[in-house]
């Protein structure tokens, strides 16, 4: 599968919407804002394009999959696997991108960016139940513990990330944090509003029955 490795900022200019591609970099002198800063200042009066129903869906669609920084085949593949779940589709398919290794790995502060834990996960740093897993597309499940390398642990990276978890509170519910082990744990799956991807979930769904 080839990967992205341009500008994180042209993606969510694309979407015209922020993703938080870049972590706490996204905080501080973001292109999506000044865009719309300049967009507000030019058309406070007349009318301004309308998007088409089509373009409504594949926007919501690309703004998910963008988020989870992952494929269109790979995306679709969570999105049969959620058609085949018996809760609603749309819910079980943000599930499903939740529980990403990878976004479990930024969501308890060992990275501050998806792109960063990822890199933690292929380069072997991180352990998923005392084993080593070097698969970012690995879906856990409830009582799965994640831990990461003790040396990686003290890196400044890692350990920025974990300043910035205790600082802004960014762990969900659904995952429980042990300080003294620098482990994590999934204690249950997260519900609809725990989701770090904002989206309107029944457009992707409405989208693919197209």
């Amino acid at each position: 599968m080839s990967r992205y490795t341009g500008p994180s900022c042209k993606k969510c200019q694309k979407v015209s919407q922020k993703m938080f591609l870049k972590g706490t970099k996204c905080f501080t002198n973001c292109l999506v804002d000044r865009q719309k800063a300049v967009k507000e200042k030019r058309f406070t009066s007349g009318p301004r394009n309308k998007m088409s129903d089509y373009g409504k869906h594949l926007r919501e669609k690309q703004i998910a999959r963008l988020t989870a920084q992952i494929g269109e085949a790979q995306f679709k593949r969570f999105f049969n696997k959620a058609s085949k779940d018996k809760g609603q589709t749309g819910v079980a398919l943000l599930r499903f991108l939740e529980v990403r290794l990878d976004n479990i790995v930024r969501r308890l502060g060992f990275a501050v960016s998806l792109k960063a834990a990822r890199q933690l996960v292929n380069h072997g740093h991180i352990k998923v139940n005392g084993r080593c897993v070097s698969i970012p597309s690995c879906l856990l499940k409830p009582g799965d513990e994640v831990g990461i390398d003790p040396k990686t642990a003290e890196t400044v990276l890692v350990r920025q990330g974990l300043e910035h978890a205790e600082k802004t509170a960014q762990r969900p519910s659904f995952l429980t944090w042990d300080t003294a082990t620098k482990t994590g744990k999934m204690v249950r799956w997260p519900d609809r509003a725990e989701s770090s991807i904002s989206v309107d979930e029944q457009l992707i769904v409405e989208f693919y029955s197209k």
